[in-house]
């Protein structure tokens, strides 16, 4: 029984830390407006995140600051041959980022971002079918980054950033406890103060109206202290048939490359394209060790695969202080249908963005964006996660998501 509590506990783990979902795209209300394809534009100070090499371009000191309200949501039906519909906990969450750049003469600038790269989570019922896998999972990933960038040429610009990162983590699933009555429940909590990676960017103006941008972001290893703690039935945690005590996991975010292009059709019209590039296959196995040695450290297989994202923007000048935008963006779930998990149902997305800028003020300008994200139906038929042992967990998952981001530029 130690080790299927254990197996469970890493599967959310794994799940809820590697998914494809958790990773945040919303870094800045322009960008956001244009579905994310800013690898080549860049032109604010969220260039700490998408691309550093733009910030060369950037004239000025430049204060960004930016919210998010993600209102993700997610159904179940089965398991089959079931129909029974479960859907999730109806939750906003309010992921934040704020940057700054400043340039120093016609070359050098630099600029710093705090961001959200990776957060949300999910939240069933207490008696849904799938409480055997997943209850509660959430996960926060905060990156602070300073940058610096250098104008080579009219043309051509480099940029890198260092990034200290911290992470906090809490699953919450339900285990049977027979032969007693009920379910136990399980939760883990843990945390890293302390992470670290890097970026860095290039962009290339090919000819006057056209940009080539490149960025890359590491991979960044977090060493994960937790301590997990159980409810249930006395005997089981005397006897340690529960688990409880102190953790530690190690966990690996993707690296990111993304590479873009953005063509300035006239003055006022600008439309541009990304690629981007997410190594998931890193995630091959997550180890969880248990620092009581009456229980068995565990290593869990995972199938994540590389993905990527497609994306498309444009941005309009009506007038002088009036812009609008829009885009749309594909996204390539990282996991065969046979293991995903109801932690963070995974499928294919599509995304739709609009939104609009205005300049209330000479140096102060508001902006906002909504985005309306819709994963395909997914339906799994030889569902490799089990509950009661060796029942498949198989059935149809439905997601879809909204995004307001809000934002203010201010310029010294």
């Amino acid at each position: 029984m130690k080790k299927v509590i254990f197996f469970f506990l890493i599967l959310c783990l794994s799940s809820l830390v590697f998914a494809g979902g958790f990773q945040l795209n919303q870094h800045g209300a322009k960008a956001s407006g244009m579905s994310g394809a800013f690898t080549a534009v860049a032109n604010d100070p969220s260039a700490v995140y998408w691309n550093p090499a733009g910030l060369s371009y950037i004239k000025g000191t430049h204060f960004m600051l930016s919210s998010h309200f993600v209102s993700p949501s997610s159904g179940f039906r089965g398991i089959h041959p079931n129909v029974d519909e479960y859907k999730v906990v109806k939750r906003t969450f309010y992921p934040s980022n704020f940057f700054a750049s400043h340039s120093f003469d016609e070359n050098w600038a630099v600029g710093f971002g705090f961001t959200v790269p990776f957060g949300l989570g999910t939240k069933w019922d207490e008696n849904w079918v799938g409480r055997y896998l997943a209850l509660e999972t959430e996960l926060q990933v905060f990156t602070l980054t300073p940058t610096i960038s250098y104008k080579f040429a009219d043309n051509l610009s480099l940029g890198a950033g260092f990034v200290f990162s911290f992470a906090n983590v809490k699953i919450k699933q339900k285990v049977s406890q027979t032969p007693f009555v009920g379910d136990a429940k399980i939760t883990l909590e843990g945390k890293d103060k302390s992470a670290f990676g890097f970026s860095f960017g290039v962009m290339y103006k090919l000819i006057e109206n056209l940009t080539l941008g490149a960025a890359f972001q590491s991979n960044i290893v977090y060493d994960i202290k937790g301590t997990a703690t159980a409810e249930g039935a006395k005997q089981l945690i005397d006897a340690k048939r529960l688990p409880q005590g102190d953790v530690n996991a190690e966990l690996k975010t993707p690296f990111n490359l993304a590479i873009g292009a953005a063509y300035q059709i006239n003055e006022n019209w600008l439309v541009s394209t990304d690629f981007q590039y997410v190594g998931w296959s890193s995630y091959d196995t997550l180890r969880v060790d248990f620092l009581d040695p009456a229980y068995t450290d565990i290593a869990s297989p995972r199938s994540y695969h590389n993905s990527f994202v497609i994306r498309f923007g444009t941005d309009y000048k009506l007038t002088n202080d009036l812009s609008v935008r829009g885009g749309f963006y594909f996204d390539k779930k990282p996991v065969e249908d046979d293991m995903v998990a109801p932690s963070l149902p995974e499928t294919d997305r599509l995304g739709f963005t609009l939104g609009a800028e205005y300049r209330l003020f000479d140096n102060l300008s508001i902006r906002g964006s909504f985005l309306y994200i819709r994963g395909n139906e997914l339906k799994v038929e030889n569902s490799k996660q089990y509950i009661h042992g060796n029942t498949p967990f198989n059935g149809v998952y439905n997601i879809n998501a909204t995004v307001i981001s809000v934002g203010l530029l201010y310029s010294l």
